[in-house]
């Protein structure tokens, strides 16, 4: 019933409801039902926030209607309460947390919320990580949270004041003039109001997001330590509880091996469309052979024709192009059948490249090593280069030439 009315509720609701938990969380301490509920809210929120689409990263600050403003602080109420449930698996709870603050500081950042001090200590990075460093930033953190704090309580009591004053003025002589005028000072205090929250949480999420990690690294080290010194123990429980397990899956995957085997791949477009349209089964046996179209008289149609007669028949009314031999399934496994062998083929070439008997240089038989010494051979050269000094490249086209 819970999660029907949550998805019944508008944002502007859930919002509320969820700032309302938000608060009364940080005040005081509350049971964990409260802030796992308060933690479904906003993740309501930010669902519908994605589906309806309010924020763009090409806008900025001035961008954004003040009636969405405050939508930004989804992420952080939604990491602070993450951060205050009290579990088991804490360092899960504080990488989500850390999560969710990220997102909500790079968020402001691209809207340009983030303060310029703040931007210029995240790009130095642990560069200046002094105590006297540190200590400054906590002071400036601290001033920066009290004015907006205090600003916000102005802003409060200014428009108690002008509420007031508008009732009383409203009872004794409606004003006509100024009415636009305080509708505007409204949204103007509204949009401002707004704005110094962001800026009082955003001061607040990078103070939390150090403490979180501090609390991490702390956890960290403890969990550590305790591996350190039960080591053996706990080593042994890992093998224990990992060969339990495959035991485990080895024997439901025997039991699961009858009803588990898969079926042949369907090769077949014609069979395959019957099986999604439920004209046949999966484990169905089907053979895929091609049936040629058969055109001619429809008495022929439909049996093999066995007299010359009813042969000459089935030849009547043929088509003009010639008819398939084979189907497009018997061409693909015709083709795949091909390339295997081809790759086979490949595979023993290379086999075959990689031998040592290719590798090795070609050993000459004998009496190849004295064939340069052959008196024939140094015979027929020098011919050779008797009969090129006899006959210069060119000497038979004298004839051709003009001048010649």
């Amino acid at each position: 019933m819970g999660e029907l009315k949550m998805q019944e509720m508008s944002l502007p609701a859930l919002f509320e409801q969820a700032r309302n938990i938000h608060t009364i969380a940080s005040e005081s301490s509350v049971d964990r039902d409260l802030v796992k509920k308060g933690c479904e809210l906003l993740r309501q929120c930010e669902e519908m926030i994605s589906k309806l689409g309010l924020f763009s990263l090409n806008e900025t600050k001035d961008d954004i209607s003040t009636a969405n403003l405050k939508y930004i602080l989804v992420p952080y109420y939604l990491a602070d309460l993450t951060g205050k449930i009290a579990e088991d698996g804490r360092i899960k709870v504080l990488k989500a947390s850390q999560a969710k603050l990220k997102e909500f500081i790079s968020f402001c950042e691209t809207m340009e919320l983030v303060p310029e001090e703040e931007m210029e200590t995240s790009k130095q990075g642990g560069a200046s990580n002094t105590f006297a460093d540190r200590r400054a930033k906590k002071i400036a953190r601290f001033k920066c949270q009290r004015a907006a704090e205090s600003k916000l309580l102005e802003l409060k009591e200014r428009k108690e004041r002008r509420g007031r004053s508008t009732k009383a003025s409203a009872l004794s002589t409606p004003v006509v003039s100024g009415e636009d005028d305080v509708l505007d000072d409204d949204g103007d205090e509204e949009r401002e109001a707004w704005l110094t929250t962001i800026s009082l949480a955003l001061s607040k999420a990078f103070d939390l997001l150090e403490m979180l990690n501090k609390e991490e690294e702390m956890l960290s080290a403890i969990k550590e330590k305790q591996l350190q010194d039960g080591e053996k123990e706990f080593s042994q429980l890992v093998l224990d509880e990992r060969t339990k397990k495959v035991e485990t899956w080895h024997r439901d995957a025997a039991a699961r091996a009858p009803y588990t085997k898969p079926a042949a791949p369907i090769t077949c477009a014609t069979f395959a469309q019957d099986v999604i349209e439920g004209r046949a089964n999966v484990s169905q046996a089907h053979e895929h052979k091609h049936k040629p179209l058969i055109f001619g008289p429809a008495s022929v149609v439909g049996r093999n024709p066995t007299t010359e007669r009813e042969k000459i028949a089935a030849q009547v009314f043929q088509p003009h192009y010639r008819l398939a031999t084979m189907s497009i399934e018997e061409a693909g496994l015709t083709e795949m059948n091909m390339m295997n062998e081809w790759q086979e083929r490949n595979v023993k070439l290379m086999e075959e490249a990689n031998s040592s008997w290719h590798r090795d240089a070609p050993k000459l038989r004998p009496g190849e090593e004295d064939e340069e010494d052959d008196d024939a051979a140094q015979d027929k050269a020098r011919a050779w280069d008797d009969w090129k000094d006899d006959n210069p490249r060119g000497a038979g086209n004298k004839k051709l030439t003009p001048c010649g």
